[in-house]
């Protein structure tokens, strides 16, 4: 069982919980009241600018719910990985708070 935690990563390998090589992100998509937890790894999923001067990423994202839409998300990145810029369209980039107000909801039901 500790196998299938360390090969997915279940132990808490994110920058909101103390570190680690991934970004989680929240997105309300329009048209519904859902919300999706969007996780970039920041050590595979990024893509080298033509310049070289950082990194994007490009996401597109849909709920399991067929009454929302699709929303997609543009990240941008430093050298070092740092966040600068996200666009998104579609949808709303929301906080973590509101992801867990959902879920609550969600639990509930």
């Amino acid at each position: 069982m500790n196998f299938l935690k360390n090969l997915f990563g279940s132990q808490g390998a994110n920058r909101e919980e103390g570190g680690g090589s991934a970004m989680f992100f929240y997105v309300r998509p329009a048209r519904c009241d859902d919300v999706v937890r969007v996780r970039v790894d920041l050590n595979n999923d990024l893509s080298l600018n033509d310049d070289s001067s950082g990194y994007w990423i490009r996401k597109v994202i849909a709920s399991s719910n067929y009454k929302c839409g699709r929303a997609e998300l543009t990240l941008y990145f430093d050298i070092n990985r740092k966040l600068l810029k996200s666009e998104i369209s579609g949808g709303e980039l929301v906080n973590r708070e509101a992801y867990d107000h959902w879920r609550a909801g969600q639990q509930r039901t």
